[in-house]
């Protein structure tokens, strides 16, 4: 059964007052001034601003004192279904309103006229109403004053709807931003850690921002026999062209990896493929800061040898809570410069010892004093809490992190190697690696 046309029409008219529904229209100099306008203009005690709802007439401005008894809902109700503006001269001869407290009553109405508020497609939803305690007429200029006012009226809600849904827009792009970002974010790094016999090893990401894609990595992955390889760096830039030059580093350390394990090999193997992207193109140099190392089980810990291409050194906190630097001579930046050097050391990780490897948007941190954290900064913090296993290093740089605060500006990758410390056999006595 179709609709009735004036159940139709109201039907429309309810649906373009929920679309503003949602705004703040509670709040708001700008229909304050409405009010206030509009009371001044017809030299009257009353005015206020409503909007018209099913059965409810809402006030979101009011000029004169008491506002709230100077309502009069079956005039603002009438105001809205009626064509032009609604002016009644004497409000006690109107049946509508005759017996309306605030007739009968205090403050004693006696006067009304409404502008309507309307939409651009000519739907009503509420009225900019004035009220006198005394019957009389209003001009035209008083009524052409309060249409221009009721016109201010829907400008201000046309603003605030547009705001609200560039507003809604943007939280949903961003939304969408951010989902994209971690999505790609978890393509560019491994989704878990190997499990390497005789070691613990454990990473984390700490982005600075939830919608940009930042270009830190890390990876642990098995060799021949019975080695492991693991890196950790950095490439220049952020979003979409610093992920596509961090997957190929990833894939590149890894395929230079299977070719000739040698950790300086691999950085030089890095760099050649690098400086091939950039040959004859006209775009930014792409480079990177990269450690890459190899572990080699022996006894009851590891062998371990590093190469590093201007990366920050790694960090070996010993069983002994003494934390020293494992970095070797020099080591340039990678992709970038004509026949770069990078350097190797070699290491020993005994049991109960842990590797820290990090990228600089840890040490390049501020303090709360305005100075960076820095190398020996981030020395002195392990050394005072004296992590010994990857898990508590990683609770550790994540509680500096977090105190460090708005100083983080950039993403920090952290990797962490540990060998657990040996125990004593309760049946012999002997001491292994647990």
């Amino acid at each position: 059964m179709p609709m009735p046309l004036a159940s139709a029409a109201e039907a429309r008219r309810l649906a373009a007052v929920r679309r503003y529904a949602a705004l703040d229209t509670a709040s708001g100099a700008a229909f304050d001034r409405v009010a206030a306008l509009a009371a001044r203009i017809f030299h009257a005690p009353f005015a206020t601003v409503t909007i018209v709802g099913d059965d409810t007439v809402r006030v979101i401005a009011a000029h004169g004192p008491p506002p709230r008894r100077a309502i009069i809902e079956s005039l603002c109700a009438a105001a809205v279904r009626h064509a032009g503006p609604f002016v009644v001269d004497d409000v006690l001869l109107d049946p509508r309103a005759a017996g309306d407290p605030a007739v009968r009553g205090e403050p004693g109405i006696r006067f009304y006229a409404a502008a309507v508020i309307t939409t651009a497609d000519g739907e009503a939803l509420g009225s900019v109403n004035v009220m006198d305690t005394r019957p009389r007429q209003a001009g035209e200029e008083e009524l052409a004053c309060l249409r221009d006012l009721a016109a201010l009226v829907m400008d201000e809600l046309e603003v605030r709807l547009t705001t609200h849904r560039t507003v809604e827009v943007e939280r949903e792009l961003r939304a969408g931003a951010e989902r994209l970002a971690r999505t790609l974010q978890r393509t560019l790094l491994p989704p878990a850690l190997p499990r390497v016999p005789g070691l613990c090893a454990a990473a984390a990401y700490h982005p600075v921002s939830a919608d940009e894609v930042g270009g830190d990595f890390y990876d642990l992955f098995p060799l021949d026999g019975d080695r492991w390889a693991f890196f950790l760096g950095d490439v220049c830039g952020k979003g979409a062209d610093a992920a596509a030059l961090t997957s190929l580093v990833r894939y590149t350390l890894r395929a230079a990896a299977v070719y000739d394990a040698d950790p300086h090999a691999v950085l030089a193997n890095l760099d050649a493929v690098l400086q091939q992207e950039h040959a004859g193109g006209e775009a930014p140099v792409p480079y990177c800061t990269a450690v890459f190392g190899v572990l080699q089980p022996d006894g009851d810990g590891f062998g371990v040898t590093l190469a590093t291409g201007g990366h920050p050194p790694a960090l070996a906190v010993r069983a002994d809570g003494t934390v020293e630097p494992i970095h070797p001579a020099g080591g340039q930046l990678i992709g970038i410069l004509r026949n770069p050097h990078f350097a190797q050391v070699s290491a020993r990780l005994n049991a109960g010892d842990a590797l820290l490897l990090y990228t600089d948007g840890l040490t390049e941190a501020r303090t709360p004093t305005g100075s960076m954290l820095d190398e020996d900064g981030l020395t002195a913090y392990l050394a005072a809490a004296g992590p010994t296993s990857a898990d508590a290093l990683l609770t550790t740089v994540h509680d500096l992190i977090t105190a460090l605060g708005t100083g983080v500006s950039d993403d920090t990758a952290v990797l962490a190697l540990s060998v657990p410390p040996a125990t004593r056999t309760p049946s012999s006595g002997s001491l292994g690696a647990a």
